[in-house]
């Protein structure tokens, strides 16, 4: 169901923006650091590298949408400094997601060497590899069934586009909990309150039509 939505979603795109008149293609990779935040004291959290690879288009002329396609790998490390049930337990967590962002963008300098761009919009990502491992011998209390299938998030960036080039530099803000009340020993359990912050930096290289 859910691939058959994002290839759905990616026909729509190009035939409105082949109607359109203005609409390029490309494709991107790059860098993400991402931290996921806890409202627990003892609990902490540290920033952790990924990457994402994908696509992206763009439709529209001085203002413009641009969907995109990209699988990306984030994830944490979170370690446990007081007493939560158990003690000093140390776990790392993987995360795939198929991320779908949709942005508004305004080219705020325009022209057929370079661009200038400034993006705002949401994103829907579908997690799609989760995994929880312990770090050292004491079982730490998130299990890979605590991490959300999907999440929300709001994004915003600027881009530089030169020739046939683009970089993007953008801040993405986690909407919704990405792992749930997790239980910590028989029936008590403990709420993280978790939501995902990242920062990205993305290379892109457009093989069709116009920026």
């Amino acid at each position: 169901m859910m691939k058959k939505t994002i290839v759905l979603l990616i026909l729509t795109f190009v035939v409105t923006g082949l109607s359109y008149g203005q609409f390029a293609l490309g494709v991107k990779l790059g860098y993400n650091a991402n931290k996921l935040s806890t409202n627990l004291d003892t609990v902490k959290s540290q920033f952790n590298s990924g990457f994402h690879v994908g696509v992206w288009t763009r439709i529209g002329k001085r203002l413009y949408v641009a969907p995109e396609l990209q699988y990306s790998m984030s994830g944490a490390v979170f370690t446990n400094e007081g007493n939560l049930q158990t003690n000093n337990w140390k776990q790392k967590i993987k995360i795939g997601s198929v991320d779908v962002p949709v942005l508004v963008g305004f080219k705020i300098i325009h022209s057929d060497f370079i661009t200038w761009r400034i993006e705002l919009g949401p994103q829907a990502s579908f997690n799609v590899s989760k995994k929880v491992e312990d770090e050292n011998s004491v079982l730490g209390p998130i299990k890979e069934s605590s991490l959300s299938s999907m999440s929300w998030y709001v994004l915003g960036g600027t881009g530089i586009d030169i020739l046939f080039l683009k970089l993007d530099i953008r801040y993405q803000y986690g909407l919704n909990q990405l792992i749930q009340d997790v239980e910590t020993s028989g029936s008590t359990t403990a709420s993280f309150d978790t939501k995902n912050q990242m920062f990205v930096v993305s290379l892109g290289f457009k093989i069709f039509g116009k920026k």
